[in-house]
């Protein structure tokens, strides 16, 4: 057994659990994000308030970028990032475009197109 505290990896230095970094949240507050939903962030924070995840997130979304696309580059589950950019839009510092009605009624008839064509195979 080794002395070192299970929290601690030699390796990788300490280790945050993902819920720790969202006070063990769940939703955020307010809509819920779509994976394809586009984020951009549009203002600047107060020096000092947020963790360095959301720093990362704003600096990822200088340009437009979806949910997932964040959640690839901060290497986080999905669900820690919806109540991380919850969190930044509640500050004002993000906007998030959603996918309309419309652009979904488009995108299952792209996906029952896809379907039908890997069933020909």
């Amino acid at each position: 057994m080794s002395d070192s505290p299970q929290w601690f990896d030699e390796e990788a230095g300490p280790i945050v659990r993902p819920y720790a970094l969202i006070r063990g949240r769940t939703h955020s507050s307010g809509d819920a994000f779509d994976l394809v939903a586009t984020v951009r962030a549009v203002g600047d924070p107060p020096p000092g308030e947020l963790g360095p995840e959301q720093q990362l997130i704003l600096r990822a979304a200088r340009g437009p970028i979806s949910v997932a696309d964040l959640a690839v580059e901060l290497d986080l589950p999905v669900g820690v990032v919806r109540v991380l950019l919850g969190d930044l839009r509640d500050q004002g510092l993000i906007s998030v475009t959603s996918s309309s009605a419309g652009g979904a009624r488009s995108n299952e008839r792209i996906l029952k197109e896809v379907i039908n064509g890997l069933r020909a195979l």
